[in-house]
């Protein structure tokens, strides 16, 4: 490909214009990796300029690490161009405020190693644009089957399937154990885009009662018998708003419970793999009932839309196949090879450990911040499910923090078959610093407790 720059007269030295310009055109992608430069003299005849200021233009572009030289062979970009020069910048206005994200990682080392993997895929990218398995194939069930060993699961691969994240694969499941007028159970509070799934499908939720161990067993029953449902929902571990950890003797209760009545299970396993020692899975002690869907969104990044879903039995895997192959045809192959890579690398694990101490430490910024308030947290929570004060509206409040940049949602996003009260959800990750957290933190602490307000 011939390059053919203008170089505008803007009052800057001209080698400095002409570095300038390479940088740029290497990043809006006119100038890629590899691509040959004109010679020195064919250049500075074209551009109409000294051979001697061109030759410093490839210079200082050299210098910057933009462009390899190669004796007899001419002047080439670089094929380790920093990738800060490939940053895209509208990128980094994409985040929706309203999920609930981890931390994002950025450690220099850390990115490294991710930006790695990625070169990896980058080698194989032709056959990963291909179709392919719909459920992953042998090498990414293994690395899938690695990766669920954290959490003491170890199925057969015939039960494992790679799915295009935690939301998709609910509704594939929903949509083969149950038909339109048919009720699913879960916690009076809940995780919203289940309710959203469950209302697009036409499945009804029923909302149960819970204590400071998760749901109650007693409510559990009474539910099964008066309602018939075709299945149970949970989040367990890390309880998406409330942040409840459900434990291990009230796992096994509620895992007795579906065990006698042959009830099915959905298990969001989203948040399971941050915590050091979290609870196992309701799938150890229910595995012939329960879905158990251990989702990367929050372990690794949600980008990557996929999760690492267990089935019942061999049987389910082949019908939740041929469900998300007429939802989604497949999970993205370019996803899939990126996390077997990382999982493989310990590039995941690294990125889950990172979430896991990052997390921690937002969550003492929010504990300090929020000391006199009413909230529910835990130490690796993504989020504080904060009681407003009376007085303070949750509308109010949300419009107050417009602009602040951090993730706020009242509970009426959470709430199952009663009036929402003034609770919010307020996350703590996503691409926010630690530096924009303390101060929006300080800043709705203000707005809630002014009295007690320091600058």
């Amino acid at each position: 490909m011939e390059w053919n720059p203008v170089l505008e007269d803007d009052g800057r030295p001209r080698y400095l214009a002409i570095a300038d310009l390479i940088a740029e055109e290497i990043k809006n992608g006119t100038l890629a990796a590899g691509m040959r430069l004109p010679p020195q003299r064919k250049l500075a005849a074209k551009l109409g300029i000294d051979f001697t200021t061109v030759t410093r233009g490839y210079s200082e572009a050299r210098a910057r690490g933009l462009l390899d030289s190669q004796v007899g062979r001419g002047t080439f970009v670089s094929n380790s161009v920093k990738t800060d020069m490939l940053r895209d910048e509208a990128r980094d206005a994409a985040e929706d405020l309203a999920m609930n994200m981890p931390p994002e990682p950025r450690d220099p080392r850390l990115l490294e190693q991710m930006q790695t993997g990625l070169n990896y895929v980058s080698a194989n990218l032709v056959p990963l644009l291909r179709y392919q398995d719909t459920l992953g194939g042998e090498i990414d069930k293994i690395a899938a089957s690695t990766w669920l060993s954290l959490r003491g699961l170890v199925p057969k691969l015939d039960r494992i399937a790679v799915t295009p994240g935690a939301h998709p694969t609910m509704a594939a499941i929903l949509s083969l154990i149950a038909d339109r007028g048919d009720c699913l159970l879960t916690e009076k509070i809940t995780y919203p885009g289940l309710r959203s799934i469950s209302k697009f499908m036409g499945v009804e939720l029923i909302g149960l009662d819970k204590d400071e161990h998760g749901l109650l067993p007693c409510a559990l029953q009474a539910a099964i018998k008066k309602h018939k449902p075709r299945a149970l929902y949970l989040n367990p571990t890390l309880h998406n708003p409330t942040t409840l950890t459900m434990p291990t003797a009230r796992r096994l209760e509620i895992a007795k419970v579906i065990n006698d009545h042959g009830l099915a299970l959905i298990e969001d396993d989203a948040y399971g793999f941050i915590p050091a020692k979290a609870p196992a899975p309701l799938a150890v002690s229910a595995p012939d009932l329960t879905w158990h869907i251990g989702g990367l969104a929050k372990c690794i990044g949600a980008g990557l839309r996929l999760a690492y879903t267990v089935t019942p039995s061999p049987k389910h895997t082949l019908a939740l196949g041929q469900a998300l192959r007429a939802l989604t045809v497949m999970p993205s192959p370019i996803s899939i090879a990126l996390a077997t890579r990382w999982v493989n690398d310990g590039t995941a694990d690294n990125i889950r450990r990172f979430v896991r101490s990052e997390t921690s430490l937002r969550q003492k910024m929010a504990a300090k911040a929020f000391e006199g308030l009413e909230f529910q947290a835990a130490e690796n929570a993504f989020n504080v499910w904060l009681r407003l004060p009376d007085g303070s509206g949750r509308a109010n409040i949300i419009a107050n923090m417009a602009g602040r940049h951090v993730g706020i949602t009242p509970s009426d996003a959470f709430t199952v078959g009663e009036e929402p009260d003034e609770h919010v959800r307020l996350c703590l990750g996503g691409a926010i610093s630690r530096e924009q957290l303390q101060a929006s933190l300080h800043y709705l602490a203000h707005l809630l407790i002014p009295g007690d307000f320091m600058a």
